[in-house]
């Protein structure tokens, strides 16, 4: 059918097109009419089929037959198979291929059975003509997929297969259109988020652009290094400016300003406006509470044995009243709190500060102006608004209510000398918490006070190393952590002061409803020390009656030493276990190269931080946004709390910024878990599913090493960790003789 010249466009069959031979037995009609049997003894051999055509199209159940006929039954053989060719004319390729035949019916050219003992017919055949490149068989069809022909012909032993060290092993082969005619062979990564032409991820593109994880990692330690050397010396400069001024003080006071930032009023102490406070103050009432939400400030109604000869009583309650209750929260102001902490404990701490900073200037404020002090009896403290004053340590955890003599009372028992005093009770500010360690505030009242008996250098000495002592205390772990403390104060404080007839103890004080109590030292005559007192026991502490310090009236409390220690019980937060991260520790001086350390740190954070992001948006974009925002962009906010914290000017501002980026650190390390459990899943989930073997020796931050990035990340955060708490007691303490074993260095340094 058709001719080399006239080629057929198209031949569709839904039928049958037969060239077989005859077979032993078929009738045949005569040009008579007549029937006739055939009685030849074989059967006779298939025809030719010749196709000139471009296209065909075989329906079902159709056949094209060359099929030998059947040999007689006294033994005849069968008919041989006869031939069946499609010249297939202007086969296109490339791009423009399309199909030759669909054919979905049959092709027979097989030989025909044998009568008898006769043999059957040999098949016929089914040819075309040579294929072009890319192409095979007698219909020319696409060579399968990983496979490729780069010459021309028919046979399927010609399609070779494609090499297979040009396949990446997260690729698969894909057919093309025309079929494949050289090398390399098409492919396809095995998931959208590999990019062509390697399937590398996109922390794997950039590691291998800069030359493999070898060279990429030489490189990037190399300019860490630059960088943070840069960053160290710039940072040297700029702070140098605001620490020149500090290093210039009157002869006398060198040595007193290496005792920051626990003597932060010790430039008003030196001065000399108010000394008539001092002259004139007679009692100081500490609030209770620790000044959260839960627990704000407040005063005990009744007024102290000390103070009940200068004011009214009824009215002092009137007064406790109104202190009260604008010392307390609002609502909401705890439910933002609440929330921030879940969402990130840095901006609920700073939230908390921020609401207690605007609590102290209301009462300030009240106290000042809007109260008339009409509980004083003193006509000229009611008159000038100057008999109670509100003040609170840096810290604004402990606030305290002093009250002055107005100058008519005519008494001259007030005001109280120091050994009127006795026992005095001194509390200390903070709760023993990383960003509010405990510490004694000495300001020019009490160290006035205290000068009556006390050189007030030695007192100054005495309160520096007390809270250089007092800043290693932890909230949870009190029972270890303030035996230290009361070692302290027997072998370096108390045998200095019993010079002067004074002593001082660690005790607690004043526990509230909740449990929460409050520290301090009581100081006290030493010949008052065997002098005990009965006062109720504190649930926290199981002490004996003979174990209770004389303690101011209507003040609950004891003293703290090594047996009542043991008994000590405190209540241990959600936060307890970071407290075992970052911690207030010693100094270890050298703060130029710590300073350096924590820079080269700061930035591999940052770097291990873009990249652990890079890596989780490879493995799926839900696993990035997880990552990202559990904590809310927790991640990222260590590299700019940092940079403030080493950029800022003045000991004091660098160690609270310093604090707050310890803090944003530690929280970062819940980013760290989250990237940890996404790419363990991940890993588990694609482990049995893996579509090709995989070189051991490959470099694959998300198949089996996974766990690198998250891992380097979380050992950088914890060595960053222990470093700024290295960094804060640098400067915090810049006297290194404050923890001093030799007591002698102590006190004449």
């Amino acid at each position: 059918m058709g001719s080399l010249e006239h080629s057929l466009s198209s031949l569709t069959l839904n039928g049958s097109l037969r060239a077989n031979g005859e077979s032993f037995g078929d009738d045949t009609r005569g040009k008579d009419g007549w029937i006739t049997s055939s009685i030849g003894p074989g059967g006779g051999s298939g025809g030719t089929v010749l196709l000139f055509v471009q296209t065909l199209v075989l329906g079902d159940s159709s056949i094209i037959s060359s099929a030998g006929g059947q040999g007689g039954p006294s033994g005849g053989g069968g008919g041989g198979g006869g031939r069946v060719h499609f010249h297939w004319s202007n086969i296109l390729v490339g791009d423009e291929y399309v199909p030759l035949a669909s054919v979905k019916g049959s092709i027979i050219t097989g030989g025909g059975f044998g009568g008898g003992q006769g043999l059957p017919g040999k098949n016929g055949s089914i040819s075309g003509i040579a294929c072009p490149r890319g192409l095979y068989g007698i219909f020319c069809e696409e060579c399968p997929v990983g496979t490729y022909k780069n010459v021309s012909g028919s046979d399927r032993a010609l399609c070779h297969d494609c090499p297979p060290h040009e396949l990446p092993y997260r690729a698969i082969y894909i057919p093309i259109r025309g079929g494949v005619a050289e090398t390399p062979c098409p492919y396809k990564c095995l998931s959208d988020r590999y990019h062509m032409p390697n399937c590398y991820t996109a922390f794997e593109e950039l590691v291998y652009t800069f030359g493999g994880p070898w060279l990429f990692g030489l490189l990037l330690l190399g300019l860490l290094i630059l960088l943070a050397i840069v960053l160290s010396v710039a940072r040297m400069k700029y702070v140098a400016g605001d620490d020149l001024p500090a290093v210039t003080p009157a002869r006398n006071d060198t040595r007193l300003n290496h005792s920051f930032p626990f003597l932060e009023s010790l430039n008003e102490i030196m001065e000399t406006n108010r000394s008539e406070e001092s002259q004139s103050h007679v009692h100081r009432l500490y609030f209770q509470g620790p000044n959260t939400f839960s627990e704000p400030w407040h005063l005990p109604h009744c007024p102290p044995e000390q103070v009940k000869d200068i004011v009214y009583e009824d009215a002092f309650n009137r007064f406790v009243d109104d202190i009260n209750s604008l010392a307390t929260y609002h609502w909401w102001e705890g439910s933002i709190y609440s929330i921030l902490c879940v969402i990130a404990y840095p901006l609920g701490w700073s939230w908390l500060q921020r609401c207690r900073r605007k609590k102290l200037q209301k009462l300030r404020e009240f106290v000042r102006s809007e109260y008339d002090h009409a509980c004083l009896r003193s006509c000229r403290s009611r008159a000038l608004y100057e008999g109670l004053k509100v003040a609170a340590t840096s810290d604004l955890m402990l606030a305290y209510l002093d009250f002055f003599l107005g100058g008519d009372e005519k008494r001259p028992d007030l005001p109280p000398r120091l050994y009127q005093r006795f026992p005095m009770s001194i509390l200390f500010g903070g709760d023993g918490s990383y960003t509010s360690p405990f510490s004694l505030l000495s300001d020019n009242i009490l160290t006035s006070i205290m000068s009556q008996s006390v050189p007030p250098t030695i007192w100054y000495r005495l309160v520096a190393g007390l809270n250089a002592q007092l800043r290693l205390v932890r909230r949870g772990h009190l029972k270890i952590t303030f035996g230290p403390v009361i070692s302290w104060l027997d072998s370096y404080a108390n045998p200095k002061l019993a010079t002067y007839g004074v002593r001082v103890d660690l005790a607690w004080f004043q526990p509230t409803a909740s449990g929460y109590c409050q520290f301090g030292i009581l100081v006290h005559a030493t010949e008052n020390e065997s002098l005990l007192l009965s006062s109720p026991r504190n649930p926290m502490h199981r002490m004996t009656s003979n174990e209770h310090l004389i303690m101011p009236r209507r003040m609950s409390g004891g003293i703290l030493h090594a047996k009542s220690l043991r008994t000590l019980k405190e209540k241990k937060t959600m936060y307890y276990p970071f407290a075992f991260i970052i911690y207030n520790t010693k100094p270890i001086g050298h703060q130029d190269l710590v300073g350096l350390v924590i820079s080269i740190l700061l930035l591999g954070d940052f770097i291990l931080v873009l990249l652990t992001l890079l890596q989780m948006y490879s493995l799926s974009l839900l696993s990035f946004f997880l990552v990202l925002f559990v904590l809310p962009l927790g991640v990222l906010f260590p590299f700019p709390s940092g940079i403030s914290a080493l950029f800022s000017q003045g000991p004091k501002r660098s160690a609270g910024l310093a604090r707050l980026y310890a803090l944003w650190n530690l929280m970062s390390l819940v980013n760290v878990v989250v990237a940890f459990f996404c790419g363990f899943i991940h890993y588990t989930i694609h482990s049995h599913n893996k579509l090709s073997t995989f070189q051991s020796w490959s470099f694959s931050m998300d198949e089996s090493e996974w766990w690198i990035l998250p891992s380097g990340l979380a050992l950088c955060k914890i060595i960053q960790a222990r470093l700024v708490d290295c960094h804060v007691a640098n400067q915090e303490i810049q006297d290194p003789s404050l923890y001093s074993s030799d007591t002698n260095v102590f006190w004449n340094s």
